[in-house]
């Protein structure tokens, strides 16, 4: 300790503020020890230190290995960066807008569509599943025409769900980066009108239902209490995804009262429809246990809950198991309908085989890779399910076809 002298707390942090980026070479006596006063502690650094330039690079000495230390210090500010304040979208649809409808806009995530994506994937899962067991078999005319007003049902209810989501979560959101712009968080709209804009957004949606047969009322209207109930699932368990599966997999329901197909009067409806509705509930909480890795540290400070948080070091393995469960149950509602080869090779084997790609490759540490895979998984897993649920069903509507021209013939 001959060739040291005492730093004080305070004088090395001095000392510090001096030194960014750079390394001290410093001999091994540089230690903290405690002196004999209480609650003092006394900083050595070496006089021989010497400081050298990080960007640079520097053979190491030999004589380094004998009793010389080479430390890095980086200066760090001890109050947090700003954040960027809000700036008004000047590309894309958002620009295009008047200001005063921006913040509306915002509300309903027109500029971010893959949820409205999601949101109508299970629709049209059931539509075309649900078509063969239809009565009379419907035209490519007809589901595609049902399936036109599924889109447009889930564009408007994905819109109330995400406003209804901002209403619960408006002191929440200011303590998240990735949340903490929204409209209602920033006060660029009031709770008030916020809430008068989801009432119009929940009629036009009762606009949509109606055009469906009668019976969709009454297997529609119990979803609204999903959709209001599941924000607050983020704050008293770390299984929202769950809660969140139930609201966003009712559509796996809905395809099969469209057509016209009772539910309660069908035996292989009801499993189909039983065996789809789980199986998107574990694709739901797949692809949103990967959005969730996006908050993962600020969901710590806000206290929000999540699968993500509770069980961020089985990760992976716990996805595996949801994509096993997804395309199991996919399979078990494609039994149920006497599928065909084509919904089993290219729905059931191309979901295990783009979840098994995605879950291979997902940095779920990199918010980026995240992004990423949470909107194209959304195309790639669901387009070939459907893809697979389309050849499938005009496969089957074109063999039903020639039978019945068959049978026609044969009574002339």
């Amino acid at each position: 300790m001959a060739n040291c002298r005492p730093f004080h707390s305070t004088r090395l942090r001095e000392a510090m503020h001096h030194v960014r980026d750079r390394y001290f070479v410093t001999r091994s006596c540089c230690h903290a020890v405690n002196s004999h006063k209480p609650k003092i502690t006394k900083f050595f650094i070496a006089k021989q230190s010497i400081i050298l330039d990080r960007s640079k690079k520097y053979p190491v000495p030999s004589l380094l290995s004998a009793n010389l230390t080479l430390r890095a210090y980086t200066k760090y500010s001890s109050s947090p960066p700003i954040p960027a304040p809000y700036q008004p979208p000047k590309t894309g649809l958002l620009s295009k807008l008047p200001p005063s409808w921006v913040p509306y806009a915002e509300l309903i995530r027109i500029d971010k569509p893959t949820g409205t994506y999601y949101l109508f994937f299970p629709c049209i899962f059931s539509t075309l599943l649900a078509a063969p067991l239809a009565v009379p078999y419907p035209s490519p005319s007809s589901v595609l025409q049902t399936s036109l007003l599924f889109f447009a049902g889930a564009l408007v209810m994905r819109g109330a769900g995400c406003i209804i989501n901002d209403l619960w979560d408006r002191n929440l959101d200011p303590h998240v980066s990735r949340t903490r712009l929204r409209p209602i968080a920033r006060k660029s709209v009031s709770p008030v009108k916020a809430l008068a804009f989801t009432g119009t957004q929940l009629l036009t949606g009762l606009g949509v239902l109606l055009q469906f047969p009668e019976q969709c009322l009454f297997y529609g209207i119990p979803s609204l209490i999903l959709v209001v109930t599941y924000p607050l699932a983020k704050r008293y368990t770390h299984y929202p995804q769950l809660v969140l599966g139930l609201t966003f997999s009712w559509g796996a329901i809905m395809g099969f009262p469209a057509l016209g197909v009772d539910l309660l009067q069908n035996m292989p409806a009801l499993t189909a429809a039983s065996f789809l509705y789980a199986s998107n509930i574990a694709w739901t909480i797949i692809y949103d246990m990967i959005y969730a890795h996006m908050d993962i540290k600020d969901d710590v400070k806000a206290g929000i809950k999540s699968i993500a948080l509770r069980h961020d070091q089985w990760a992976k393995q716990i996805l595996s198991a949801l994509a096993i469960l997804q395309v199991g149950l996919l399979t078990a509602a494609g039994v149920a309908t006497g599928a065909g080869p084509a919904f089993f090779t290219g729905s059931c084997g191309g979901a295990a085989a783009t979840l098994a790609i995605m879950i291979k490759r997902i940095n779920l540490k990199s918010v980026d890779d995240c992004w990423w895979w949470f909107v194209n998984g959304c195309w790639i897993t669901g387009g070939v399910v459907s893809g697979g649920m389309v050849i499938d069903y005009l496969v089957r509507y074109f063999k039903h076809n020639n039978l019945t021209l068959h049978e026609e013939r044969k009574e002339i």
